[in-house]
């Protein structure tokens, strides 16, 4: 919505696969003048937003050289790990921060949480995401009074507002 406020082609991709099972959802969004595919290809990607850590690493090939990469740090346990057939890496901050200077860790779910709902991760990521963006923050408020319900507004700009701040303070 934001993109075609302002005068982009916007063209998005989603799989799903087996999220209603706790299986991840990856989305390609692409937006600009001219847009020809949804879909970016593996070390083509300006900002990979991962709403938890171990997906961050499953994508993170498709981030370009001096991408950003934005991460919920969330642990959520695929079922290998929870049947005990595999264990959960550990190291996965260290481990992207050597492979990317332009690495940014949000306690998003924590914030959520102290805003009272921890639906709001995504408009956390998006407001630290906004940092990096030439998009007036006028225009991001617009786009949320569109694309959410009424009675939640107010705790989707708070949450964004925190996105905002986080960025501006916590630089990684």
């Amino acid at each position: 919505m934001l993109a075609l406020q302002i005068g982009n082609e916007v063209k998005v991709s989603e799989v799903h696969g087996m999220a209603q099972r706790g299986g991840s959802v990856v989305t390609h969004l692409r937006f600009g003048k001219e847009v020809f595919s949804p879909l970016i290809s593996p070390g083509q990607v300006d900002f990979l937003v991962g709403f938890e850590k171990l997906e961050a690493i499953r994508f993170f090939h498709y981030l370009k050289r001096n991408g950003h990469l934005i991460v919920n740090d969330q642990e959520i346990f695929p079922l290998p790990v929870f049947l005990g057939k595999a264990s959960y890496p550990l190291d996965i901050i260290s481990y992207l921060r050597k492979q990317t200077n332009r690495v940014h860790f949000v306690a998003a779910l924590e914030k959520a949480q102290k805003l009272g709902n921890p639906r709001v991760v995504n408009m956390i990521l998006l407001g630290v995401l906004a940092q990096y963006l030439q998009i007036s923050k006028d225009c991001w408020e617009e786009a949320i009074m569109k694309c959410v319900r009424p009675d939640f507004i107010e705790i989707n700009k708070r949450a964004f507002e925190e996105g905002l701040s986080w960025v501006a303070l916590s630089p990684s």
